[in-house]
C-alpha cells in the first residue's frame, strides 16, 4: 500500500501562478517557496493525519475567508479518498473551519487538468475576536486517507476534469 499512496508537488509553474494570484507574491519569491515547501507528513507514529504546510504567513481576521494553494497533489488507489480537516489546535483556539466542512479529495482528482492541485479555503470563525495566525511552513490542515466501498449496482462512468463541483457539470 505504501507504494500506491503518495504526496507530490504540482509543477512549479502551476504553483507559482496560483500563489501569485492568491497572495500577490512576486515570481522569484514564489519559486523559492516552491523549492522549500515540504510535502505533507505525520508528526508522530500514532498520528492519523498528514499535516499540510502553509506556503506563506497567514493572518486571517475574525470572519475572514482565504483560499490557500497548497502546491500539493495526492496519488492514491482508486478505492481511497483523502479527507482534509483543520488541525485540532487551530480549530480549538480560533474555530478555524474549512468552508466545505471536510475537504474531499477523490483519487481521480490527481489526473485533473490542474494537476490535482489541492486548494484549501478556510474561515476564521472565532467568537472571541482573535486573529488566526499561521507561520509559513507551519501545519494548518491535516489529511487522512480512507478506503471506501461501492454499492454492487454502482454505474459511474464519467471521467473527472476539474475541481470544485466538476462532477456535476
Amino acid at each position: 500500500m505504501k507504494d500506491i499512496i503518495r504526496f507530490e508537488k504540482v509543477s512549479e509553474s502551476n504553483f507559482v501562478k496560483e500563489l501569485i494570484s492568491a497572495f500577490g507574491v512576486d515570481e522569484t519569491a514564489a519559486k523559492e517557496i516552491f523549492r522549500e515547501l515540504p510535502l505533507p507528513r505525520r508528526a508522530t507514529v500514532g498520528s492519523a493525519g498528514y499535516d499540510f504546510f502553509s506556503p506563506v504567513d497567514l493572518n486571517v481576521a475574525p470572519g475572514e475567508t482565504i483560499t490557500i494553494p497548497t502546491g500539493i497533489r495526492a496519488k492514491m488507489r482508486d478505492d481511497c479518498v483523502l479527507m482534509l480537516f483543520p488541525r485540532s489546535g487551530l480549530g480549538f483556539k480560533y474555530r478555524m473551519q474549512l468552508n466545505n466542512t471536510v475537504g474531499i479529495i477523490d483519487s481521480d482528482y490527481y489526473y485533473s487538468d490542474n494537476e490535482g492541485h489541492i486548494f484549501v479555503r478556510i474561515t476564521n470563525d472565532t467568537n472571541q475576536n482573535k486573529e488566526l495566525q499561521v507561520s509559513q511552513f507551519s501545519g494548518f490542515v491535516q489529511g487522512i486517507f480512507i478506503p471506501y466501498l461501492l454499492t454492487e449496482d454502482d454505474s459511474a462512468t464519467m471521467k473527472r476534469n476539474g475541481g470544485f463541483g466538476s462532477t456535476t457539470r
